[in-house]
């Protein structure tokens, strides 16, 4: 890519625009991060310290009031901002990333959709786990055929915070939404219908287990995908002892993986993306094979692929520049919604629904 950089402005610098956002956008050949919209002097301070160059604005409305200065937007404010801030920008004829899970149900998430179609516009949605290393691997491993048939997905994103942290993550205030299934259930949903296609039916537990906590913070989704394959996810603050990231079972073979993907702690340690991004120690590679447990020899280690966020960004770039295709679409994040709103309805009322 060549010329002038595409000018972007990144409304939001807490988790998702300071340690993820920013730093993606700014190591992206063909995107300059130009302006970052935040009201907290603090993280405008850390804003100026990491981007020496970057302009700053309070608020959204700055921000849109000089829309002809810009080429890009990027949501990453809290949840309940991000379907008006997304409308806001299509309307002002400017492209727009929204972080996960886009939008508060899949109706809004195709309304925004299809005003993106019909301004002809870029509408993408983060969703950077579709670039983690064990993903990565398990999609090479599948393409390969050397699970067989897939009977079984089991995914994990489980953590052990027993307090609170507060915030509109864990507000129990249903405008936020927050809570754990919209937040890692975004992600494990998302992959899952990447890997396995649409979703047939739902069934979900959702539970609050700490002292003080608002909103769910141990969740289980079973999704039946319409090819037959079963989907058993699973998201947690309350996990003592944490379970393998994932565990597919197939007709040929399994493949079992122990740990997160490197990139996100890396990113909040404050390294950048460069040469071994993404790389992974051998004794965290995952295995495969058959009648033996992992954990005592069993199979073969499989080595990890290097995980890849700068790809995401990589490509945005590609299709606003080149016309590649949007990495993760609109329509993609209301599928994942619709089997979001289908867990939260059979947790709620105890049944199995159909999609």
């Amino acid at each position: 890519m060549t010329g002038t950089p595409l000018r972007v402005g990144l409304v939001g610098y807490g988790l998702a625009g300071s340690v993820f956002h920013a730093p993606l956008i700014a190591a992206t050949e063909g995107l300059a991060l130009d302006t970052v919209v935040t009201s907290n002097p603090e993280r405008q301070r850390q804003a100026r310290a990491e981007f020496p160059d970057v302009r700053l604005a309070a608020t959204p409305d700055e921000l849109f009031a000089r829309a002809a200065e810009l080429d890009l937007i990027v949501v990453a404010s809290p949840n309940k901002t991000h379907v008006p801030l997304a409308t806001t920008a299509l309307k002002a004829g400017l492209p727009v990333v929204v972080d996960k899970p886009v939008a508060g149900t899949a109706a809004e998430a195709r309304e925004l959709a299809a005003l993106a179609e019909e301004r002809e516009l870029l509408l993408s949605v983060f969703q950077n786990r579709r670039w983690d290393n064990d993903f990565l691997t398990l999609r090479r491993l599948l393409s390969a055929g050397e699970l067989g048939d897939v009977w079984r997905f089991e995914s994990r994103f489980e953590r052990w915070r027993p307090k609170p942290k507060g915030g509109w993550r864990e507000s129990g205030d249903p405008a936020e939404i927050g809570g754990l299934l919209y937040d890692l259930g975004s992600h494990v949903v998302d992959q899952a219908l990447v890997l396995f296609g649409p979703a047939a039916s739902v069934y979900a537990e959702t539970d609050i287990r700490r002292p003080g906590a608002e909103t769910d913070d141990d969740t289980f989704i079973a999704i039946t995908h319409t090819n037959g394959v079963r989907s058993h996810l699973y998201v947690s603050a309350t996990t003592a002892q944490l379970g393998p990231r994932f565990r597919v079972l197939g007709s040929l073979a399994g493949y079992v993986k122990y740990g997160l993907d490197p990139q996100e702690a890396a990113l909040r340690d404050g390294l950048r993306p460069g040469p071994g991004w993404g790389a992974e120690d051998e004794s965290l590679w995952g295995r495969v094979g058959s009648g033996e447990s992992p954990v005592t020899g069993g199979g073969r280690p499989e080595p990890t692929l290097p995980g890849d966020y700068p790809a995401y960004y990589a490509a945005v770039a590609k299709a606003l520049l080149e016309g590649a295709p949007n990495p993760v679409t609109a329509r993609e994040a209301a599928a994942a919604l619709d089997v979001l709103e289908a867990a939260r309805r059979s947790a709620r009322e105890k049944v199995t629904v159909t999609l």
